[in-house]
């Protein structure tokens, strides 16, 4: 065959490499003016991201495609290196769509062809321990040993701001993230987990729902691959039943959603045959492109209803929690498991007898509902100091403006009350949650060049769930804003006695609150310094800006002097 990918010249055994990916996909778009090899930006490793476009119009130039009312699907590849099928499948769908002149009328596909490139280089076979091949394989940290899928909100690595440029360039309607499973063994060679359900615009939910979903698995049963939900097991084995996958914003799929993009994270199984993994990601790959071309209108449709939605809705979800009490009755295809002696201990051990497959119907649980909303405002002002701040709002492409003088304005302030904090690092970052706030209303001086971000924008939920610090993924919680939370002046206590005394005698209603205070709090009441620092704590000698949470809220819509 022409053409033929290292994964076929292999004999199905293998995965490309990098380098030898490029190759095939600049080969390609030589032969093919249906195509074109695009970079953006950069990784951690040095390289740019790739991006291949299959346009059967030859228009590669993402406003004309929206103009020309034509759907895109961006397919990611290699997130994982160790998890490569669709790095496979990708470049023999496309060479078979460029060479059967098959390309849809309506859908521009855009393919990545290896986004953790810095992984892909560190390659073995040896790294996923449960993985039955490839022969070898990359790994799954990049350069800087980040999960890339927990990157999308921090943006820690250079391939994550690559991407979110790819993504706001192209702003694709439907999101394919190609994985490999872990966990317990069954007879699917798919699973799928699409965003979920209830985290997902209404308006696009009901699609993907009722239409988009029930067609792909009606699409792969013909095919040869029934698929099941992502097997996420309550207990040990999956007749316990499953549980939905919760995306939040740091996985791709969660991201995606933050723009009304249908995201779905194709799982295939780690214990079948690497030949059959990546086939099934190449059939489901097709089954993408056929339904997409089907629904192009309706898909353009919702997602422009959905954009319009978003931009005027008041009440923004932060949190979501399974509801325990309410479930589906699924069918399933499991093999028997059972516990035998392990050779290691001697202790019993799970296994799966594969001699004994059966279907059953199972529990799905997978209704979420929101643990914590809070009420749009009419914008945030940040000051100019945050920077980091500004520039990913701008990569998401944020519409924001400036103060043009210097001004004061009345604006609803956060205080962080409490929070908790991981002891350990995760992804590099203490991760706060649990977040208390005590906002309050306050006039705060602004600065020319100081921003504000109007909250009535088809990126408000990306704008509201990463400056809202009680939200899952803010940016508070993945401490951009921790330096808030220092103290930076504080007094001699010995000096200080004298001061708090004479604040007492001039203000009758701070020495009630600390009489109060001793009343009701017997530790309180034997500790001089705890007492001490109550009064300097509510004096105006207290720094107003600790714990004080940078980014405010407008609440009432003034003119403000913009430029």
């Amino acid at each position: 065959m022409a053409q033929q990918t290292p994964y076929e010249q292999s004999g199905k055994k293998e995965t490309t490499t990098y380098d030898r990916a490029i190759s095939y996909y600049k080969s390609l778009v030589k032969l093919y003016p249906k195509s074109k090899l695009l970079t953006y930006g950069s990784t951690d490793f040095g390289k740019p991201l790739h991006l291949l476009i299959l346009s059967r119009d030859q228009v590669f130039e993402p406003s004309a495609i929206r103009k020309a009312n034509k759907r895109i699907l961006l397919i990611n590849n290699g997130i994982h290196p160790g998890e490569p099928e669709g790095v496979d499948a990708s470049m023999m769908l496309a060479r078979d769509l460029l060479s059967a002149n098959k390309l849809p009328k309506d859908v521009v596909i855009c393919i990545i062809p290896m986004y953790n490139i810095d992984g892909s280089f560190n390659r073995s076979g040896t790294s996923r321990a449960n993985q039955n091949g490839p022969v070898a394989y990359g790994f799954r940290g990049n350069s800087k040993n980040l999960d890339l899928n927990r990157d999308f909100i921090k943006t820690d690595s250079k391939n994550a701001a690559a991407f979110q440029l790819i993504f706001n360039t192209w702003q694709p309607e439907i999101f394919v993230d190609t994985h490999t499973s872990n966990g317990a063994d069954y007879q699917y060679v798919m699973t799928l987990i699409p965003t979920q359900k209830d985290k997902l615009n209404g308006i696009l939910s009901a699609y993907l729902t009722k239409t988009l979903v029930p067609e792909l698995y009606k699409g792969m049963e013909q095919k040869g691959y029934p698929m099941i939900p992502y097997v996420n097991s309550i207990g040990q084995t999956p007749e316990t039943g499953i549980t939905g996958f919760i995306e939040s914003p740091r996985y791709s799929t969660g991201y995606t959603t933050l723009h009304n993009t249908i995201g779905f994270m194709p799982e295939t199984h780690m214990l079948k045959s690497y030949d059959l993994r990546v086939d099934a990601t190449y059939k489901l790959l097709q089954t993408y492109i056929d339904v997409v071309q089907r629904d192009a209108k309706i898909i353009g449709e919702n997602k422009r209803k959905a954009d319009e939605f978003v931009a005027v809705q008041k009440e923004f979800p932060l949190e979501w929690a399974l509801n325990k009490n309410e479930s589906d009755s699924i069918p399933f295809k499991g093999f028997q498991a059972g516990k035998k002696p392990s050779e290691i201990s001697g202790v019993d051990r799970l296994y799966y007898d594969r001699n004994k497959p059966f279907t059953n119907n199972i529990k799905e649980y997978n209704k979420f509902e929101p643990a914590v909303s809070v009420r749009k405002p009419i914008a945030y002002i940040i000051p100019k100091a945050w920077d980091r701040v500004i520039a990913l709002l701008k990569l998401n492409n944020v519409k924001i403006e400036q103060l043009k003088t210097d001004t004061k304005i009345t604006v609803e302030s956060y205080y962080i009350g409490d929070f908790k904090t991981g002891t350990r690092p995760y992804e590099g970052h203490y991760l706060h949650s649990a977040v208390k706030l005590n906002p309050v209303a306050q006039t705060l001086q602004y600065y020319a060049g100081d921003f504000v971000v109007y909250v009535n924008q088809f990126t408000n939920r990306y704008i509201v769930e990463t400056l809202e610090p009680q939200a899952t993924d803010s940016f508070f919680n993945w401490n951009f804003f921790d330096s808030i939370l220092d103290m930076k002046e504080h007094y001699s206590a010995y000096v200080f006695e004298d001061t708090a005394a004479e604040l007492l005698k001039n203000n009758p209603k701070l020495k009630a609150q600390l009489d109060e205070k001793k009343a009701t709090d017997t530790v309180f009441a034997k500790s001089g310094a705890a007492q001490l620092e109550f009064v300097y704590k509510n004096s105006d000698y207290y720094e107003k800006t600790h714990n004080r949470y940078p980014v405010s809220r407008l609440l009432t819509n003034v003119k403000l002097d913009l430029k």
